[in-house]
């Protein structure tokens, strides 16, 4: 066997590997998942869960909506007088990304992918679609690091041990976390982006509506990498500003979630700030592990960790999880058949 063949078969290897990651990590979440029910009490769990009631879970799924809504709004704020989509668009695939993301069994980047290519369908050229991914992405992240660094210093605060111990590990982790988001942040503002041009050259051809012709990867990349330099640099920075401001405030918004399902149960003496430190921290853990579809498991343990340092059982720390996770079946449904509907209609072509 030549050398060549068996790059091409190792490469073959790799990519099939990587396809089956979100596979593996369903299945790993799913034991995860189960492994803590059985572990804990059961009836427990369902009463906390039954005391949330009809009303309790219709306002956090209200609380959701309006959460991906301003995630939608701060994307379409990124493409601000660059692109010829309307922010409804934006809107719209902000909850189809979201949808694919947190039930469909993709990595947690896989709904993204898969709306930047709807982006596409109006107007919108592959190269900007993709940029405009990228950067989102990379403000989402910081700005959840921005957040749970504040969950990790209100911590501090929390006298004992465990809360000690978990918010060092918070802030080691967050700093490793900045070093890559400034780097992610360099390669893209800077001509080092230059050497992941062919892979942003396949993304843009993912997005595009027609594959580039053969030998233009340069080209294509290049129209990825002049579209990061357009998103990112404008004169003006409102566009950019005004994108970060509105995710901080849905990652804030987030801890509504925690504090009307809490209040919902009867769990006492919970703050706001104690509310923000739980969601901070949980969501943290969740994206972690983002391997694994949706947090499945890994995000009932974080909530069951963090919950005891605030004296909550969990039996109610697992009822609160699943409570968060009602708005992603009741909005997700609705994203996916909305996305069927754009593949179809692009297929019949009704849409650009």
């Amino acid at each position: 066997m030549s050398a060549g063949t068996s790059g091409r078969a190792g490469g073959g290897l790799g990519r099939a590997l990587l396809r089956r990651l979100p596979l593996f990590g369903t299945a790993l979440g799913l034991v995860l998942a189960v492994w803590l029910v059985a572990t804990n009490d059961i009836g427990a769990v369902a009463s906390a869960f039954g005391r949330i009631g009809l009303a309790g879970l219709a306002a956090v799924v209200m609380v959701r909506a309006v959460i991906v809504l301003l995630c939608g709004l701060a994307w379409a704020r990124l493409l601000s007088g660059l692109s010829p989509a309307e922010t409804g668009a934006f809107v719209v695939l902000r909850y189809v990304r979201e949808g694919i993301n947190v039930l469909l069994p993709v990595a947690s980047v896989g709904g993204d992918v898969v709306g930047g290519r709807l982006l596409t369908f109006w107007g919108v050229t592959g190269a900007l679609a993709a940029a405009s991914i990228l950067a989102d992405l990379l403000i989402q992240a910081g700005t959840q690091a921005l957040f749970a660094l504040a969950g990790a210093l209100l911590l501090t605060r929390l006298d004992g041990e465990p809360a000690a111990a978990l918010a060092g590990w918070m802030l080691h982790a967050l700093a490793v976390a900045g070093l890559a988001l400034g780097a992610f942040f360099a390669i893209q503002r800077s001509g080092a982006a230059r050497f992941i041009e062919r892979r942003l050259a396949g993304l843009a051809r993912r997005f595009a509506r027609e594959a580039a012709p053969a030998g233009g990867d340069a080209a294509a990349a290049a129209s990825v990498q002049d579209a990061l330099d357009a998103v990112w640099g404008r004169r003006r920075w409102g566009p950019v500003a005004q994108s970060v401001l509105l995710h901080l405030v849905a990652w804030v918004l987030g801890a509504a979630e925690i504090w009307i399902v809490l209040a919902c149960i009867g769990v006492e003496g919970v703050t706001v700030s104690e509310a923000l430190v739980i969601e901070a921290l949980a969501q943290a853990v969740k994206s972690a592990a983002f391997p694994i579809p949706s947090g499945l498991g890994v995000q009932e343990s974080g909530f069951v960790v963090v919950g005891a340092l605030f004296g909550i059982d969990a039996g109610t720390a697992i009822a609160v999880s699943l409570a968060k996770r009602v708005p992603d079946v009741v909005l997700g449904l609705p994203s996916l058949l909305v996305w069927q509907s754009l593949e179809a209609r692009r297929s019949a072509g009704l849409v650009r």
